[in-house]
């Protein structure tokens, strides 16, 4: 093949595609490990919350997000809130009598948590994100609305 018949328009253009689809793949392999399901604990879609929903006195929601995570994002009507970071020093407040759901934005955190719990001797029917079950069409997430600030007190 000669070379030089070769247009520098059609080289520019392959070189440009090439670092193209490389910037692609470098995206992709550091794209966040939402998509990556990691866990032993299930992820439950849409659905299948709705279904232990329906069964309220055998289930326990523990969302395992911040405050403002829950401002933000919403919950589920009634949950036990205990934060990641602190969950393995509250397994002895947790009931052993309930099925727990794990509950985070993406379900990423509620996963980790699904697993530890499960280890811990918990039963554990799967974890989900509040985020999630709604982009899915569940209609069961509150969304809280942050108390308006106390106003100060003026001097009697």
């Amino acid at each position: 093949m000669n070379l030089k018949r070769i247009p520098t328009a059609l080289v520019l253009a392959l070189a440009m595609s090439s670092s193209f689809v490389q910037a692609q793949q470098a995206a992709a392999a550091s794209a966040p490990a939402a998509q990556v399901w990691k866990y032993k604990t299930k992820r439950l879609n849409a659905g299948e919350v709705d279904a232990l929903l329906a069964q309220p006195a055998k289930l326990l929601l523990l969302d395992l997000r911040r405050p403002d995570e829950l401002i933000k994002y919403g919950s589920f009507p009634v949950f036990l809130n205990v934060q990641n970071k602190d969950l393995e020093q509250q397994l002895a407040y947790l009931p052993r009598d309930r099925t727990i759901v794990t509950v985070s934005n993406h379900a990423q955190r509620a996963g980790a948590a699904g697993d530890l719990l499960t280890a811990r001797g918990f039963a554990v029917a799967g974890a989900t994100g509040s985020e999630d079950y709604e982009q899915e069409g569940g209609k069961a997430v509150v969304h809280i609305v942050a108390p308006a600030p106390r106003a100060a007190s003026t001097p009697p």
